[in-house]
């Protein structure tokens, strides 16, 4: 019996810190993931307080002008989670849940606010295939220091969270994309932070806000699968936002731009709200 061929693994720079504090910081607070991922690309670089003030979710959520619902509606949350409502610092609200949440344009002007300029946020709205997403995955990890890619999603599109081993290694081998219904139907914030590449496709690692989600809230997704996820042409728009030292933006912008990719912001659906310094 031939032997397989050998899968290759790569983790983004920084991948390994940002995980670390992703376990510790789960589960999300209710209508903040982008906040969530906000604090993680931030502690992915080294950057964990910021006038004194130690950086999580919810003071990237103040910095961001998010917004909370007034009331959590049924659905909204994946399968077994009962929420979090717990919130550190007081946040304004709204009562229709559809606009709540976190914008992208907050999402990036609080990374650069609370990183001091230590880090650029560049967001990217398309177009999504397997070939821009892994192109811009492989500039991500040419940058020498931490990179985050936030990726602001359907996830209707993507693998539910506990696909089994033999489906993971049908793809990889195979590009067998017969996986796991998705756990749960909404816009959503989560991070890239690896890959696995074999015969058959590309796996990227995601590191979501819900324990529930994968193991620990870390899950696998086809490339196929996260693009059309990212490309979001059934709901408001969505894209990735690169989090990244200013060293290393004009390279990134370069490459992305010879990958035909769009720089700029989206509307995700949720209200605009001034953010707080």
């Amino acid at each position: 019996m031939p032997r397989p061929d050998p899968l290759e693994m790569t983790l983004l720079p920084g991948a390994r810190e940002l995980l670390a504090f992703h376990a510790r910081e789960l589960p999300q607070r209710d209508d903040l993931c982008g906040a969530f991922c906000g604090a993680l690309a931030l502690r992915a670089a080294g950057i964990d307080a910021h006038g004194g003030e130690p950086l999580d979710q919810d003071a990237v959520a103040l910095a961001a002008g998010s917004v909370v619902s007034g009331v959590r509606e049924a659905g909204v949350l994946p399968d077994g989670e009962p929420g979090r409502r717990d919130y550190r610092l007081t946040l304004p609200s709204i009562d229709d849940s559809d606009l709540s949440g976190t914008t992208a344009a907050g999402l990036l002007d609080a990374i650069v606010h609370l990183s001091a300029g230590a880090l650029a946020a560049i967001p990217y709205t398309g177009p999504w295939s397997p070939g821009t997403l892994a192109g811009l995955f492989e500039l991500g990890c040419a940058s020498e220091r931490p990179v985050t890619l936030v990726a602001n999603l359907a996830t209707r599109h993507l693998w539910g969270g506990h696909a089994t081993v033999n489906q993971l290694l049908a793809y990889l081998y195979d590009g067998e994309l017969d996986g796991p219904p998705p756990d749960w139907d909404v816009g959503h914030f989560a991070c890239v932070v690896g890959r696995v590449r074999g015969p058959g496709g590309s796996l990227y690692g995601v590191a979501d806000t819900y324990p529930s989600l994968g193991d620990g809230g870390v899950h696998m997704q086809p490339q196929e699968r996260l693009a059309a996820a990212l490309e979001r042409r059934d709901m408001p728009a969505g894209g990735m936002i690169v989090v990244v030292s200013p060293q290393d933006a004009a390279a990134l912008r370069a490459g992305a731009g010879a990958l035909g990719l769009r720089e700029g912001l989206w509307d995700n659906g949720t209200v605009v709200r001034e953010a707080t310094a």
